[in-house]
């Protein structure tokens, strides 16, 4: 498995990283087997966030997964808090360590690598999560921190007082959700693919050397779901472009699919949720491709973008 420096830090890690927002889906056997397999191609990453099946998803993982530690060193552990589903979001000091304390229970280990802010909070004030976070950094619970579904000025008014480095941002993004590269191409016109949705977040990242973690990266981003092969008949062209690039590669389309977000210089790391052993080695194959600049720009176009 390929690897990346994650953010402006030193913690290397794979280039594909397990979402576990499906894992309670699975018996503990069948996710005991599922995480021998991850290893076994390389993914050591694995990203929750404590509402999944509303902690249930953690403890599986941890009830799969003995944590002794030999093993707990040479795995990467990442999970997200902030989101009480239809209630509110919470990024105070008080919710993040409590929260925080409950993830490290359900996956039963001393520490987290890396702890996100779900969502950004309304009445977020920077001091209380610069509080939380000195706190949880400095009794050894959480090594570093990152936010997801940040725009640039949340994340600057964030490190107006927080002193540790924002090392990441999770963010929706696919081939045909992927509106943070069609602002940055129809600039200064009154297309769709012009609104600036999110503050020019990729250029922000690349910036600040803040990785882009890619959620939801087969997703059309609407309730059209997947994109491959979708069910509904939608994006038939992207498909058939998949389809010509998969054969051409001998792959399937999902890798094909994978490597597009791979071949951006952001250098992204893709989430990948799947909770299926042959869709984790077809995206895990992207690694090994490298995309032209025109067939990029191919399925891009396919997708329905334009280009001014």
């Amino acid at each position: 498995m390929k690897t990346m420096k994650l953010g402006a830090g030193k913690l290397q890690v794979p280039v594909i990283a397990l979402g576990c927002m499906r894992m309670n889906t699975l018996d503990n056997r069948q996710t005991e087997a599922y995480l021998e397999k991850c290893l076994e191609l390389g993914i050591n990453f694995f990203d929750h966030a404590d509402i999944y099946g509303n902690g249930a998803c953690e403890q599986r993982f941890s009830q799969a997964f003995l944590l002794n530690a030999a093993v707990r060193e040479n795995i990467i552990l990442q999970s997200k808090c902030g989101i009480q589903p239809g209630i509110k979001y919470d990024s105070s000091k008080e919710y993040i360590i409590s929260a925080a304390e409950g993830i490290l229970k359900r996956l039963n280990t001393e520490y987290l690598d890396i702890l996100l802010l779900h969502r950004p909070d309304a009445l977020m004030e920077p001091e209380e999560v610069a509080e939380a976070f000195d706190e949880l950094e400095q009794s050894g619970k959480v090594r570093n921190f990152g936010v997801s579904n940040h725009r640039p000025a949340q994340i600057e008014l964030l490190k107006k007082c927080v002193k540790q480095e924002i090392l990441i941002d999770q963010l929706q993004f696919s081939i045909p959700f992927s509106n943070m590269i069609a602002g940055g191409l129809e600039v200064n016109m009154v297309t769709e693919g012009s609104a600036d949705r999110d503050g020019s977040i990729l250029d922000y990242c690349r910036l600040k050397d803040i990785t882009i973690q890619a959620w939801s990266p087969f997703q059309s981003g609407n309730s059209a779901g997947f994109f491959i092969d979708n069910e509904n008949g939608c994006y038939p062209e992207l498909n058939n472009v998949l389809l010509e690039l998969a054969n051409q590669y001998g792959v399937s389309k999902t890798t094909i699919a994978a490597a597009w977000l791979l071949r951006h210089p952001a250098r992204i790391q893709i989430i990948a949720g799947t909770m299926n052993e042959k869709r984790l080695e077809e995206i895990v194959d992207a690694v090994n491709i490298t995309l032209s600049r025109e067939e990029w720009y191919r399925l891009y176009l396919a997708a329905g973008h334009i280009l001014p």
